[in-house]
């Protein structure tokens, strides 16, 4: 599925004629590729405030191959990082704004901006609240500013939390993260394994998917098999043939399931158990619609969009936790919400109240992972090319596609992206978040 509009304003004329009209011009995005570099240039890293994580990230970037450049002059960067923990009040924000502005002149396409802070709920008083605070509205703001494929996001990190930096820090900074913009994400402290395999994070582990036999799902299932999970792909029986050939393509196994059922956890529980082992890797990304206005909507539309999205993910999520020795220790579990959960949509009620849900779901059970070692966390996919939306009528795709800060529609491969990091063991100071995966779109928060 190609952009057309994207590929014509690329072009030679294409760029001609949306210069001339003051067209967008979406671009390229750089998207992750195995066996690539981190950056594609140079990181320049500096500090506002006391700058306490300023050593852990040149370690951090060093380790990872990039090299480490004082000043945007020196050269071109490929990346922009600040450290601003330590602001004691928004006076201190001056020194951001000298930071950031004549690197971000200087930024390479497809660049990233990543700003590290430390939580405003932590601040010891209302102006250092103010300020910690205040780079919220900064980074969502610069996001926005920013051209040619670059995105800036911020990560919170608490005191006692620099352990579980690096994890994150790749992913803003690689080709993963190419749709996830004007984020903010809060870390808490973990211990986060030493020696992660980066090219194959997940070997050796299982990974359950719903949904897998098409569109998004199917597009997790492989980028998981890539990053070396054996994939338990999981479908209705009516998708069966298809879920066949997702789960042969990854080297992974099919389990026909109605996620609905009323045996459908006991049937979960007993096929991980009996045929693995376990499961370190759950992604609930079975979704369904059925769209009407509140005032036309039926008992039965209202009914069944809450029992596949909201409901079968509470139920298998407690039988797993109930079910003893299966949800393995470290075990990560992931929901995929929606942007509709966080802004709402027209003619959408019974599908955002069970996208929001799950967003309520996720921070609710963060505590209770976190004791067991293990993490819940949900991706809000905002408008991703799929069959589906190619399928709706060319104005409406296109305006859903433009009405983000990247100017274009996702693509399935970037939502699973986003799940395999939060899959991977170095995510382990990641819990009870909710990541966009929308280009920033400019609906919601």
């Amino acid at each position: 599925m190609t952009d057309w509009y994207r590929d014509f304003a690329n072009s030679g004329v294409g760029t001609t004629i949306t210069k001339q009209l003051g067209l967008p011009r979406p671009a390229v995005l750089r998207r992750y590729e195995p066996g690539q570099p981190l950056l594609p240039g140079p990181a320049l890293l500096g500090s506002a405030g006391k700058g306490r994580l300023h050593d852990v990230l040149t370690e951090l970037l060093r380790d990872a191959g990039v090299a480490v450049v004082a000043s945007a002059e020196e050269e071109r960067p490929a990346a922009v990082l600040l450290d601003a923990t330590g602001l004691t009040s928004p006076a201190d924000l001056a020194a951001v704004r000298e930071f950031l502005a004549p690197a971000v002149k200087r930024l390479m396409p497809s660049g990233r901006v990543l700003v590290l802070a430390d939580p405003p709920a932590e601040a010891a008083a209302p102006a250092q609240a103010a300020a910690c605070q205040a780079l919220d509205g900064l980074v969502r703001s610069l996001a926005k500013e920013l051209r040619d494929g670059s995105t800036a996001n911020l990560v919170q990190v608490p005191a006692g939390a620099e352990r579980a930096l690096a994890g994150p820090v790749r992913f803003f900074l690689s080709g993963r993260s190419a749709y996830v913009d004007g984020q903010v994400l809060g870390l808490s402290p973990a211990d986060v394994p030493a020696g992660e395999d980066r090219d194959r994070p997940l070997a050796g582990k299982v990974a359950v998917v719903t949904g897998a036999a098409r569109g998004i799902g199917a597009a997790i299932a492989r980028v998981l098999a890539r990053d070396g999970a054996h994939v338990v792909a999981v479908d209705v029986p009516a998708a069966g043939q298809a879920l066949a050939a997702v789960a042969n393509e990854v080297g992974g196994t099919a389990l026909q399931l109605d996620i609905t059922a009323a045996d459908a956890p006991s049937r979960l529980v007993g096929h991980l158990r009996g045929r693995h082992g376990g499961v370190d890797v759950v992604v609930h990304n079975a979704g369904i619609t059925r769209d009407k206005l509140l005032v036309n909507m039926d008992a039965a539309r209202w009914a069944s969009v809450m029992a596949v999205n909201l409901q079968a993910q509470l139920d298998l999520t407690q039988a797993l936790l109930d079910a003893e020795g299966v949800l393995r220790p470290a075990a990560r579990v992931i929901s995929v919400s929606s942007q509709t959960g966080i802004a709402g949509n027209r003619g959408q009620t019974n599908y955002a109240a069970s996208k929001a849900g799950i967003i309520g779901m996720v921070r609710a059970w963060a505590p209770t992972f976190t004791e067991r070692g293990a993490t819940v966390n949900a991706v809000a996919p905002g408008f991703i090319v799929t069959e589906m939306t190619a399928s709706m009528p060319l104005g409406t795709r296109e305006v859903g596609a433009r009405l983000n800060s990247l100017q274009q529609g996702g693509l399935p491969v970037d939502v699973a992206e986003t799940i395999a990091w939060l899959a991977a063991p170095g995510s382990a100071g990641v819990n009870g978040q909710v990541v966009r995966v929308c280009g920033q779109s400019l609906m919601g928060a």
